[in-house]
């Protein structure tokens, strides 16, 4: 187990998020294996019979039911109670419409972050309290330092797992109360524990995606709920190749689902999103995946939240930072402007620096916070 965590004789109960895969299942062995007093949660955060739960030919590709069976199972195993709570809808209010909003002025959200936030270490803690827990843990790959003078969130030791990145906005508050038992794993240790104290979803795939949307195309999905605003797509000379559904439909980026492969005077070359013209209503794309329309070398950040104290901001301060998940850690210096908006600057220019994603910031391993990445300069 990693350190520090607190003393099980006297840390009082502990709920586990069990979300029915494989990692929350083996969180909850860790705490058993290491003493604590443990009980299992399951969170319902989309109405997996409501609008968008299914396709025109009644396809479901909300996985609620299904993983709730397994979080049972699981909690059968394991011998501990399973508790069921339904935050759909907190989450359609908190989550949900933010989620909606972002696409609708041009933006590209990320859901992770705020359901993180307000519902997982929100309003879950508040139902923790009701179940008399003292602690929350789960299956999540980072790690968290207590100490008397406050809780650090730091990368988990696989770098190809960490999830500190979805978790940097959480309240310190929340964060003081929270356990991650895999920090100090790697995935394939994970399933190996699994398999050998016979837990039933040793081998079940990773979920992927958002779970409102699934596996379905995802412009399907969006077109449930926002109109669709036809517009020319442009290249970076506005010469005219063809025709989008709406701009929130497409990142900046993207290569797939374009639909102008094949043009007479372009090279034979993919195509990917370079800009969006709100005012024109036009999507810029260009054929170079470095085109200096896809480089961004400064960019702002809106209502930066910390885990700990503020940075010293009062000269540009030295760090790093993701700007997505799965990202190196990328140089910078940050300065915060008169209005309270952060401005990066990169030592060296990134690719595809998507506004509505989230600028998170790091010293080595310790990830001191983020926020919205607002403009590219």
């Amino acid at each position: 187990m990693p350190t520090p965590f607190p003393d099980p004789t006297s840390a009082g109960t502990v709920i586990v998020g069990i979300s029915g895969g494989v990692d929350s299942a083996v969180a909850a062995l860790l705490l058993q294996q290491s003493g604590y007093r443990i009980q299992g949660l399951f969170m319902s955060n989309w109405d997996d019979e409501g609008p968008g739960s299914s396709d025109a030919l009644g396809r479901h590709y909300c996985t609620v039911a299904g993983d709730y069976q397994d979080a049972r199972q699981v909690c059968d195993k394991l011998n501990i109670p399973l508790h069921r709570a339904n935050f759909t809808k907190e989450y359609s209010q908190k989550v949900f419409a933010h989620f909606l909003s972002e696409y609708s002025a041009g933006r590209t959200p990320n859901p992770d972050v705020l359901c993180n936030r307000e519902i997982k270490f929100g309003v879950c803690l508040e139902y923790l309290q009701r179940l008399g827990g003292s602690w929350i843990a789960t299956g999540h790959y980072a790690r968290v330092a207590h100490a008397p003078e406050g809780s650090q969130l730091l990368k988990a030791v696989d770098g190809h797992k960490d999830q500190s990145y979805f978790l940097h906005s959480i309240v310190p508050a929340a964060l003081a109360r929270t356990l991650f038992p895999l920090g100090e794993l790697r995935k394939s240790e994970v399933r190996k524990l699994a398999h050998a104290a016979g837990l039933p979803v040793f081998d079940k795939p990773d979920s992927t995606g958002i779970c409102f949307v699934g596996e379905r195309p995802f412009q399907e999905f969006l077109s449930r709920y926002l109109a669709t605003q036809p517009g020319l797509i442009e290249t970076d000379q506005r010469r005219v190749v063809g025709e989008h559904r709406g701009l929130h439909f497409y990142t900046l980026g993207q290569r797939s689902g374009l639909g102008v492969g094949g043009r007479a005077g372009s090279a034979a070359a993919p195509w990917y999103v370079a800009d969006k013209d709100m005012e024109r209503n036009a999507l810029i794309v260009v054929q170079n995946p470095d085109h200096p329309l896809l480089m961004t070398l400064n960019f702002t950040v809106q209502n930066p939240t910390w885990l700990g104290p503020p940075p010293d901001l009062s000269a540009p301060f030295v760090c790093t930072v993701k700007t997505r998940y799965r990202q190196g850690d990328l140089a910078c210096k940050v300065a915060r402007r008169a209005d309270g908006v952060l401005h990066v600057s990169l030592r060296e220019p990134a690719r595809a620096v998507t506004p509505g994603q989230y600028a998170v910031f790091y010293k080595n391993p310790h990830c001191l916070g983020g926020g919205a990445i607002a403009n590219r300069l």
